[in-house]
């Protein structure tokens, strides 16, 4: 797969199915190389194979389809140039969309009423006079902005608190295209995830509890669809992540991870919660293990008196079924591929996914397995290498687990050991472009999931709390060394590389470890003391993942170490990341260039955190084309 081949990846919103259950409609994203950005329409899918896949739509950027109860609408949300999706209508039975909001922001993803006579969903509210709402005022010359928590902005979004996210209503007359979406809640919070409790009842997320700004607890609050009533239905202990109301308007279910004040929140388990709701705020119960359940994703779909959800479990995620007594947890559907979304209607259940051959298709679960329904992976797989597990023992007789792309050819082939972020995350049988390019390029590629990672186990997710680089690096080594074994692997040849957590991973391996002959480090936390102010995550994630003590802080800290580098590096960052901001990279490059280093540093412009995943189409080709060059330069001279 070559930096260019990008463009023949397609990747699937969450489906939709039609109330008989003989149609899903799907979002399918892919990217315009001459017009450099991302394309999605929407797909109609017969849901028993008996006629191939029906492009739907013809905009430039649709998504988040979702039918009507009674079958006779599909809403989804539509935008152009302005990239402000707003609410559209496309009536089943023939005729054109109509359009149904206009709001300065955009709509967020509708959710239909039970009765199908309206739509709820959130959007975000400008402050006058900001964000475009006056054309008379530039950005630059807008008023400033009064900053009095410490939740203000957030990567690849931008401030906060200048426009908040607000639940809207559109009721639906007997002209949907007069229909007027009406705001209905209110005040200095976001409002988020919103769903039907009934035809008059909404739930939604938010954070309104006092001590709101120094915690990530997220409760359930109710509200009438004309904006009255509202009221907290939850008792403010955990970080709720989505919501669902059950048959029993009583019940509710939740994914959600407990929050700990004292700084053990992360690294923890989410899991599916049951609530019942009275007069007071309910009291959770878990209905998953806390330690060997980690529910991956925030949606729940009902199946009777159970729930269905995503599990993550080693590389994979498998949907799962919860009886909502607590009676128990079974698996539906596993293996070698990662669940994204599913829906389910008049007993057809389907799924979209992703593995080592595609970036994702449209599945109908049957008899625990998938048959495919889409073959949008079939352009770019003839060019993708098959994908080998990798199972490796640390020096203290831990297992990891990881994967192995190799090259074509009898080698000896260069390495690349190349680390994920989070760090609690996960690589796994999923279609990884960067994996595919590498290995098209040459180089073998080993990547896994070492202690600090999801999906085997809470105890494995935290076991790098409070010493982050020094309990990492064994297993990450072991991996390599496990890869190593190989005869068609040069070991004389090694380069590391990782993103985010994972760039922190690279500049800690080096600074401690010289077998490498080159790095490449990419939106890293390089100095923890200034991460923690900088970064839109670090007031709080910096004390539970590092720790508080200042000492503990710098020893983990990689620029605490780069006297000791001697590896050539390349730092690769964008301008404009909130997550890992940039200075992170420049008191690296400038601590390095003092004394002669050989680093360089390659900044991209107009870029956040998400560069490598969701970046400008021709940004992320030349980032990829970056990679490959740095590591040539280094691993293939003489």
């Amino acid at each position: 797969m070559q930096p260019n081949d990008i463009a023949h990846l397609v990747t699937l919103g969450p489906p939709t199915l039609s109330p008989d259950g003989r149609q899903a409609v799907v979002a399918a994203t892919g990217i315009d190389l001459d017009d450099d950005e991302y394309r999605s329409a929407l797909w109609i899918v017969a849901t028993d194979g008996s006629a191939p896949p029906r492009r739907l739509t013809r905009g430039k950027h649709d998504s988040e389809p979702r039918y009507s109860p009674d079958g006779a609408w599909l809403a989804f949300l539509a935008s152009t140039d302005d990239g402000k999706p707003q609410l559209h209508l496309l009536p089943t039975a023939g005729g054109e969309a109509l359009e149904v909001t206009d709001l300065p922001l955009g709509a967020g993803a509708p959710r239909w009423s039970p009765d199908s006579s309206a739509i709820a969903f959130t959007a975000r509210v400008p402050d006058t006079d900001r964000y475009g709402t006056n054309d008379k005022i530039p950005a630059d010359k807008e008023p400033p902005r009064r900053i009095t928590g410490l939740t203000y902005r957030r990567d690849n979004v931008g401030f906060l608190t200048d426009r908040r996210s607000h639940v809207f209503v559109v009721p639906l007359a007997d002209d949907p295209a007069a229909s007027e979406a009406r705001q209905v809640t209110f005040g200095d919070a976001d409002d988020t995830d919103v769903e039907w409790a009934s035809d008059d009842r909404l739930l939604f997320l938010s954070a309104r509890h006092d001590g709101r700004e120094h915690d990530r607890i997220q409760d359930v609050f109710e509200v009438a669809s004309d904006g009255t009533g509202q009221r907290r239905l939850t008792d403010t202990t955990l970080s709720i992540e989505g919501v669902q109301v059950t048959d029993d308007p009583a019940t509710l279910l939740v994914v959600a991870e407990p929050y700990d004040h004292d700084g053990g929140w992360l690294a923890r388990n989410s899991g599916l919660w049951r609530l019942e709701v009275g007069d007071s705020p309910a009291r959770p119960v878990r209905l998953t293990d806390a330690e060997t359940v980690h529910v991956g994703a925030s949606w729940i779909v009902l199946d009777g008196d159970r729930a269905l959800v995503a599990v993550e479990n080693r590389g994979a995620v498998d949907l799962v079924s919860v009886a909502i007594d607590g009676s128990g947890v079974s698996t539906v559907a596993a293996g070698r591929r990662q669940i994204t979304a599913i829906d389910r209607a008049a007993g057809s259940l389907v799924a979209t996914y992703s593995d080592t051959t595609t970036s994702g298709e449209l599945a109908r679960l049957e008899n625990g397995g998938l048959v495919g329904l889409t073959d949008f992976g079939a352009p770019a797989r003839p060019v993708l290498l098959p994908i080998h597990e990798l199972e490796a023992t640390a020096p203290d007789g831990y297992p990891v687990h990881g994967f192995l792309a190799v090259p074509e050819g009898d080698g000896p082939h260069p390495v690349l050991l190349m680390i994920h972020g989070g760090p609690f995350a996960q690589y796994g049988w999923t279609n990884l472009d960067e994996a595919q390019v590498y290995a098209a390029a040459g180089y073998a590629v080993v990547y896994g999931n070492p202690r600090g990672s999801s999906g085997y186990g809470e105890s494995h997710g935290r076991f790098i709390v409070g010493d982050v680089g020094a309990r990492q690096a064994p297993d990450l080594t072991a991996l390599l060394e496990a890869a190593l074994e190989r005869p068609d692997l040069d070991d004389t040849r090694l380069g590391v590389l990782g993103g985010s957590h994972g760039g922190y991973m690279t500049t800690w391996l080096i600074g401690h470890d010289h077998r490498f002959r080159a790095a490449l480090s990419e939106r890293a936390v390089n100095a923890i003391d200034s991460f923690e102010g900088s970064s839109d995550i670090g007031w709080d994630f910096a004390d539970a993942l590092y720790g508080t003590d200042p000492e503990q802080r710098r020893e983990q800290s990689p620029l605490t170490h780069a006297g000791e580098i001697r590896t050539p590096l390349l730092i690769v960052h964008s301008e404009h990341d909130w997550r890992c901001p940039i200075e992170q990279a420049q008191r690296l490059y400038v601590a390095l260039r003092k004394r002669d280093a050989e680093v360089e540093m390659l900044l991209f412009p107009g870029e956040g955190h998400e560069l490598s995943r969701s970046g400008v189409p021709s940004h992320r080709i030349a980032r990829l084309d970056a990679v490959i060059e740095w590591f040539d330069r280094h691993l293939r001279k003489a």
